[in-house]
């Protein structure tokens, strides 16, 4: 899975940043209930850090399923017309304030257009699994919503292929290029022969082979 757990200053194709309040999923009797976050839109992510600078963000979660609007029945103070929020059928909904009601729009217009732009790039064979990635996306989300990050820096090592010696990429079939079988036999490779088809003796001393085996003339 492609590392998404970047810091706030490493975000590229950014489509809309800023500062927001979000409301918090859960909190406390004394907490908060709207919390300051920097949100940044990228790649069709939702990032949100604790401010602009922060290395590890406090959650994420995957635009692609959602609707968005305005949402003044959010909030019953001044701030209300400057409130919008993010809703989907099965996923948990995030909401948020603006500095303005002209910035909220702003960002209910760029993720409307991004929303837009992501349904028309669907390929309707990879529906199934852009879900079971989806889902995986939440998973991943739900577990450190606006929790402190962790450190990930070995999380994104890949595993790679093991390049075994004396090969050197993709064999091509038996037979086409003779040169490629010679390259991993040993030195005295002119007592070596390799089968081209299968043969079965029909003595008990003569030879049965299959065709790819390589037979040794000792003599």
């Amino acid at each position: 899975m492609e590392d998404i757990e970047r810091g706030a200053q490493e975000l590229d194709n950014i489509i809309k940043q800023g500062y927001l309040e979000k409301k918090s999923k859960d909190h406390s009797f004394f907490g908060s209930e709207w919390q300051k976050r920097w949100c940044v839109v990228s790649r069709g992510l939702f990032y949100y850090y604790a401010n602009e600078k922060s290395k590890q963000p406090k959650g994420i979660f995957l635009i692609k399923g959602y609707s968005v609007r305005m949402a003044p029945y959010l909030r019953k103070d001044s701030k209300k017309e400057s409130c919008f929020e993010l809703t989907s059928q099965d996923r948990r909904s995030y909401e948020f304030t603006a500095s303005s009601p002209a910035e909220a729009r702003d960002w209910v217009d760029q993720i409307g257009f991004l929303l837009k732009d992501l349904s028309s790039l669907t390929i309707p064979y990879e529906e199934e699994e852009e879900e079971e990635g989806e889902e995986e996306k939440e998973e991943e989300e739900e577990m450190y919503d606006d929790i402190d990050g962790f450190d990930s820096s070995n999380s994104g090592s890949q595993s790679r292929p093991i390049i075994l010696p004396g090969s050197v990429g993709l064999k091509e079939p038996m037979g086409e290029k003779e040169e490629d079988i010679y390259e991993i036999l040993p030195v005295d490779y002119a007592s070596y022969y390799q089968g081209l088809w299968d043969c079965h003796g029909d003595q008990s001393d003569e030879l049965s082979f299959q065709r790819g085996d390589l037979i040794r003339i000792l003599s």
